[in-house]
């Protein structure tokens, strides 16, 4: 493992995991200071992931909580504003999506980085079989679209290896290897120089109706004295170029990719994770929009798959999940197949990574702001703060499902209103929450007819415990209390459930 350079940028921090909400991080980055950006956030679909980690089994539920596509789309749009404003001019941004929202998605993206910025539509064919569903064809492929941040952007093409059959055509075999017969001459006649005798062949008199020369003579002086024109033994036979294998650098790369397979859950490159990607697809798109040691940055980096391809190129990296578990996970796998050591002095010196942020501590949550707490634990659960946090009427938060129908249809309802089905949070920063604040709580469920909702608190009396047993029998609602401690331990899974 070679050392990095010891300050790569005078604007920012580098090998770094950050551990907590992206959009509070990508806050505090200067503009313009990122080369390439590339995000998988949650999709819009209705899954629940149970995931066990690696050796620990750590038991950890991945929902994707966002009730419609326009509870995704106002989480996402703040965070794409910001990645946008750390985006170099230089560089690109990839959004990796499927097709639960990717048509308003696209949207978004031409809002916030231009639509003259867009640059592809990559659609990755997913290999992997999936079962048939009655009256639709089987959805194989994910869509990731591709931003930059002008015309000035990186960009290296990538090839594709040779199918089997474009490799038979090289049957021809001298000193130099292996290689095709390649015509010099095509049909249709030019007056021009490509018109010309060159060599004594006069291309007007080959053919039925005339050919020309497939470049211009002066090349063709320069083939021939690389010798790597051929010349046929038969007379009047039409001379063509060696195009020998070697120089064949494959099929330029186009915006359909099936050549890079899913992971399996056998694999050693699997760390668990329900949406990782494939080591291969992070190289690739980080060699097309990216230049040693230039920086590469994940704001949703799960088991950290942009961060090890980032390493392994030879590239700066930064990485930002809200997720404890995940940035443990990402570390062990930086630290196991990196060879990368977690540590600070090394860090430091050019030769390691450091994790910021990591779980506050019970101490910590009992000294911050309430609202800074309320967020905290409302994001911890995968909830969306509410804008106003005062008169927030007993609800602080709100967890989103997507099993649900619009309250309203018809013209009125638009494509992009909320669905009828969120979980309210509430969220006490005391010791121990009680009757009275379930009382409340019981009242703003009521209000808003929630049938089941969140409450967090340090801990709680056996009053409140009490009382929220009674509320389930005496009004069929559910009330999940949740300690703080239960957060920070990431076992809640089953609650949420």
């Amino acid at each position: 493992m070679c050392a990095l350079p010891r300050k790569p940028s005078s604007l920012l921090d580098t090998r770094m995991i950050y551990c907590g909400d992206n959009l509070d991080q990508l806050r505090k980055l200067p503009d313009a200071c990122v080369d390439l950006i590339y995000i998988d956030p949650p999709f819009n679909s209705n899954r629940n992931y149970e995931v066990f980690w690696g050796e620990t089994k750590e038991k950890r539920s991945f929902d994707d909580r966002h009730e419609s596509t326009r509870a995704y789309i106002e989480f996402m749009r703040p965070r794409c504003v910001e990645l946008a404003r750390v985006l170099k001019k230089t560089g690109s941004f990839y959004y990796h999506c499927d097709w639960h929202a990717s048509h308003y998605v696209k949207v978004m993206l031409d809002q916030i980085f231009g639509e003259n910025n867009f640059v592809n539509e990559i659609i990755w064919k997913r290999s992997r079989n999936r079962s048939s569903m009655r009256k639709i064809l089987r959805r194989a492929h994910d869509t990731i679209f591709s931003y930059v941040g002008s015309g000035q952007y990186t960009f290296n093409m990538q090839y594709k290896s040779l199918s089997e059959g474009s490799l038979e055509l090289y049957k021809h075999h001298d000193e130099r290897g292996r290689y095709q017969l390649v015509p010099l001459l095509v049909s249709g006649k030019r007056n021009g120089e490509t018109g010309k005798i060159w060599n004594g062949v006069d291309p007007n008199k080959c053919g039925q109706s005339g050919m020309h020369w497939v470049t211009l003579p002066e090349n063709l002086d320069e083939y021939e004295a690389s010798g790597l024109v051929f010349w046929p033994d038969k007379k009047g036979g039409q001379p063509r170029l060696k195009y020998y294998l070697e120089d064949n650098l494959g099929v330029p790369l186009s915006d359909l990719w099936d050549d890079i397979d899913l992971i399996h859950s056998s694999s050693l490159e699997s760390r668990g994770y329900p949406t990782q990607k494939p080591l291969p697809l992070l190289e690739r798109i980080i060699e097309i929009s990216s230049n040693p040691n230039d920086i590469v940055f994940d704001a949703f980096c799960g088991c950290g798959t942009a961060l090890v391809a980032a390493q392994n190129l030879g590239r700066q990296w930064i990485g930002i999940d809200i997720s404890p578990t995940a940035c443990r996970v990402m570390a062990k796998r930086l630290r196991d197949v990196c060879h990368l050591p977690e540590n600070e002095t090394q860090w430091k010196s050019g030769r390691g990574f450091v994790v910021r942020d990591l779980p506050w501590t019970e101490k910590q949550l009992r000294t911050i702001p309430p609202f800074e707490f309320e967020n905290w634990a409302v994001i911890a659960l995968g909830g969306i703060p509410n804008k106003a946090q005062v008169g927030d009427m007993g609800i602080d938060g709100r967890i989103y499902s997507v099993s649900s129908m619009p309250t309203k249809s018809g013209k009125i309802a638009g494509e992009l209103d909320f669905m009828d089905t969120w979980y309210p949070i509430q969220v006490k920063q005391k010791d121990k929450a009680g009757r009275p604040d379930i009382d409340m709580f019981e009242a703003a469920m009521m209000r808003e007819k929630r049938t089941k909702g969140f409450f967090v608190s340090f801990e709680f009396s056996s009053d409140a415990l009490h009382e929220i047993d009674a509320f389930f029998r005496r009004e069929h609602c559910i009330i999940v209390p949740l300690t703080v401690r239960e957060i920070l331990d990431e076992s809640i899974a089953r609650k949420l459930a």
